[in-house]
């Protein structure tokens, strides 16, 4: 608390102010609940946010205690410049030091859109206060010729069609209007889909807060819940996200990411908040669980559903029932239940065919595979649930983009020298070299293949891609190209092997020449940057530590 030397002037000030908001002495003097605001008109998968703070302030009234909301920097996917990834350690710093400077006894973190729920994840595990997470659920489905939409894989398979001539600019107006019908997230297992459900399986928020529609009554009775629970932490003490993320509770994260096809993002987040938490995220462990777990909710775009259908199946208490036998039962939660009890407390939905058995699932592998080799020597990661099988070992000529105005320039180019059998390399798209990790790694088919009815090839590189996205695509090759890593030295023409089911990722030339090459590497650039930019680029570290700032880990500072 801020003091001016004397802590009973100090009380008496702060009052005296707090009071001109109308505030008496009976509400001062209940116990105090934060709410995070992250609206904004550049987030519509925020939209809905004024109505949950309302709903959640009940909430906390009929709880007893008082609501104080607060506003927080908001990030969205498509608006954040230069990249949304770019930014999420700023809001993470930003919503960590707003907890601690301002007098709450809990907080209620509202967050949608991709790096949001991962950025508060990441504050409140290094900060002290109860906190409880308020997703804002996924946005409501559209429809085009009879047929469902749902940003964004739809948005990417429409847009993937004008490239290749089959449908007008008329026709794509139309999806346009169509793609994105209400406020929410989107309403596939992207990355906001996959983050809301992993706060749910981790204990960070309400049952069913996971996959609640943005636009339905549900979301709204699950606001004010989170705010009688939120009062009840603030009167009563409760667990901090560092006490509930406990390595068991990061694995039975893991198991339910292979299992609901999630995004290849929360590798990052996951390693991010790891970091806070001083427990490495472990790579191994998440690639013997996707040999192990196999994918069993049928969502795009590992799947054909959106997130409406998942919710009505059960959402996560039904999935996490599927995968009891790979779950530790006794992790606990914020809201006081085990996971084996929220398990207990599932009620089948009969005949829904969303979320599958283990003894039948949608496909026998898992969402995730890890592969390493000598083009990634700290690992890189592909989304095999939503991969091409007659990719999945492949060996074909590198066809390399400098960075991803390089690629934009030339990938649509008829004097492209490629063909479908090549594997498209984009470098220096990773945490510092674009800088921020662009969603870039999902490489367009180059439109003169398109045209020629390609579908999918190999494409590697040290970016990401959207949760939404698919295809035979290798991300978050670490080191990166800006860092000195080997994606640095390939060269046009030169051969790269992928084999997923070996996971491995190899550049096909002699050692000697693969040393000698990686020794001519010049050095980094230096650019004079200032603020922020500055502070990103000295201390992000990269993708397989989850690209957070070397400062905020825990333990010894660096």
């Amino acid at each position: 608390m801020t003091s001016y030397g004397d802590q009973g002037f100090s009380l008496f000030l702060r009052k005296a102010f707090i009071k001109a908001m109308g505030y008496s002495d009976d509400a001062l003097d209940r116990p105090i609940v934060g709410i995070a605001n992250t609206y904004s008109d550049y987030n519509p998968c925020h939209g809905n946010v004024p109505q949950l703070i309302e709903a959640a302030k009940r909430g906390v009234m009929l709880g007893g205690a008082l609501p104080m909301v607060f506003p927080t920097i908001s990030i969205h996917e498509s608006f954040a410049s230069p990249t949304s990834m770019y930014l999420r350690n700023l809001m993470a710093m930003e919503t960590e030091e707003m907890i601690r400077a301002q007098p709450m006894d809990s907080v209620i973190l509202i967050g949608g859109c991709d790096k949001t729920l991962p950025a508060q994840i990441m504050a409140a595990a290094s900060s002290d206060i109860p906190a409880v997470f308020l997703p804002t659920g996924p946005m409501a489905t559209g429809h085009h010729k009879g047929e469902r939409l749902g940003a964004c894989t739809d948005c990417r398979r429409f847009w993937g069609r004008f490239r290749a001539g089959e449908i007008d600019e008329a026709e794509i107006g139309e999806v346009n209007n169509r793609l994105v019908s209400s406020v929410g997230t989107c309403t596939v297992m992207g990355t906001a889909s996959t983050m809301a459900n992993l706060t749910e399986v981790m204990g960070l928020c309400l049952p069913r807060a996971g996959s609640a529609p943005a636009t339905e009554a549900e979301r709204v009775r699950l606001s004010e819940a989170t705010g009688s629970l939120a009062a009840k932490l603030a009167s009563e003490g409760g667990p901090t996200v560092k006490e509930l993320l406990t390595p068991a509770a990061i694995r039975n994260g893991l198991v339910a990411l292979q299992a609901m096809g999630g995004s290849t993002n929360a590798v990052v987040h996951l390693a991010a908040i790891c970091g806070r938490l001083g427990i490495p995220l472990d790579m191994a462990l998440l690639d013997e669980l996707g040999r192990r777990v196999p994918l069993l909710v049928d969502l795009q775009p590992s799947g054909q559903h959106y997130m409406e259908q998942f919710h009505k199946a059960g959402g996560v208490p039904a999935l996490l029932k599927e995968i009891r036998g790979e779950l530790d039962l006794n992790a606990p939660t914020i809201h006081g239940a085990s996971i084996g009890e929220v398990i207990d407390a599932v009620v089948d939905e009969p005949g829904q065919t969303i979320i599958r058995s283990m003894a039948a699932p949608l496909k026998p592998i898992g969402t995730l595979a890890v592969l390493k080799g000598n083009l990634a020597p700290r690992g890189a990661v592909i989304k095999q649930s939503a991969a091409s099988k007659a990719l999945m070992q492949h060996s074909g000529r590198a066809v390399v983009f400098d960075s991803v105005e390089d690629l934009a320039n030339r990938i649509d180019s008829d004097d492209l020298d490629v063909a479908a059998d090549d594997v498209l390399v984009l470098r220096n798209a990773g945490p510092k070299g674009a800088p921020g990790m662009p969603e870039a790694g999902y490489l367009p088919i180059p439109r003169k293949l398109a045209r020629q009815g390609v579908k999918d090839m190999v494409r590697i590189s040290d970016a990401r891609m959207s949760g939404t996205a698919f295809g035979t695509v290798i991300l978050h090759i670490s080191p990166e190209a800006a860092a000195g890593g080997p994606l640095a030295i390939v060269q046009n023409g030169d051969r790269i092997t992928l084999d997923v089911p070996g996971r491995v990722l190899n550049l096909d030339i002699a050692p000697a020449e693969f040393e000698r090459r990686m020794v001519a590497l010049p050095p980094p650039a230096e650019t004079a940057r200032r603020g922020y930019d500055r502070l990103y680029h000295e201390h992000v570290m990269q993708a397989d530590e989850g690209a957070d700032f070397d400062f905020l880990q825990a333990g010894p500072l660096p």
